[in-house]
């Protein structure tokens, strides 16, 4: 592990607490996941550019109930970080990724999945593939939909995807992972020890690699290869209509605003849904227990 590992006392803590394991999916690669506790399968899916240390307090809330499972994305958090001629970073091998880890840890049925970030596109392509073996969904800041028509693509993606410096800013700054801890919060300002965290996996020009793919593999047009897939998971999102659905958003969030909130609660009116106007992206972070609590209230009712 990277010297710095125990420079952050909250990641030491979570190092030391949630060891993990890897498992081998496509490719050869090793895809880290936490696994723990027992019960009825809690799959937390992380997006860019963070990694399971996201979701450590809501783990510790839930897994004395429930059986938690929390993957690094390859090339984020503690899995394996291929060349781009080793591993395709897109949406579908995201996909396919998870259903390798999920059959290998014989989770079949009964899925409640978490999604933030890109974790919601991951997430809702893998529920509307395989509606029959998830029953519960927790939204998180995402999207399972393109860009609202309302909604400018925000700049700092822009500046990450479209522009000839964006592989400096990204890869050699470190720009879109400081930058996202740094207005991640609003309400409840990350502290630098957190902050430190979020940075841990990234702390090379290689190791930044998906970060930057993330945020190029964003469907926008139908020159974009992912987009075949989200015009699919658009056609089959009301798939998923009667499942329970519990929406929190931080209002606060330079991308995942009102447009991407009105996303979700026009195509599943029947969710449950809270809004934290003085939140922002990370919002587990910005408003902790609280909605910690309400998720674990909402796992336990339905």
């Amino acid at each position: 592990m990277p010297a710095q590992a125990h420079s952050s006392e909250a990641l030491a803590t979570f190092l030391e607490r949630h060891p993990g394991r890897k498992l081998t999916v496509s490719g050869g690669h090793g895809l880290h996941v936490i696994d723990e506790g027992k019960g009825r399968p809690v799959v937390m899916l992380h997006g860019n550019p963070s990694w399971s240390f996201y979701y450590r307090n809501l783990m510790e809330e839930l897994s004395g109930d429930y059986r938690v499972i929390v993957p690094d994305h390859i090339g984020m958090g503690r899995s394996e970080k291929p060349v781009d001629s080793q591993y395709e970073y897109t949406l579908n091998q995201r996909v396919a990724d998870l259903e390798s880890a999920l059959d290998q840890l014989g989770v079949t049925t009964d899925i409640t999945l978490v999604v933030h970030d890109w974790g919601g596109m991951i997430g809702s392509t893998f529920a509307t593939r395989h509606a029959e073996r998830v029953s519960r969904m927790v939204v998180l800041n995402t999207a399972g939909f393109g860009l609202p028509k309302e909604k400018m693509f925000p700049w700092p993606l822009w500046l990450s995807r479209n522009t000839l410096v964006s592989a400096l800013f990204v890869r050699g700054l470190n720009g879109f992972v400081k930058g996202t801890a740094w207005i991640g919060t609003t309400r409840n300002k990350m502290p630098a020890d957190v902050k430190q965290a979020y940075l841990w996996p990234y702390n090379s020009w290689a190791n930044r690699r998906a970060v930057h793919r993330f945020v190029q593999d964003i469907p926008l047009t139908p020159k974009d290869k992912t987009w075949p897939v989200l015009q699919q998971v658009e056609a089959d999102l009301p798939k998923l209509v009667s499942k329970p659905m519990f929406i929190a958003f931080g209002l606060k969030d330079l991308v995942f605003d009102r447009h991407f909130l009105k996303g979700w609660t026009d195509r599943f009116p029947q969710a449950e849904v809270v809004e934290y106007a003085d939140a922002s992206h990370y919002v587990l972070e910005d408003v902790g227990q609280e909605l910690i609590s309400r998720i674990h209230s909402f796992l336990d009712r339905t």
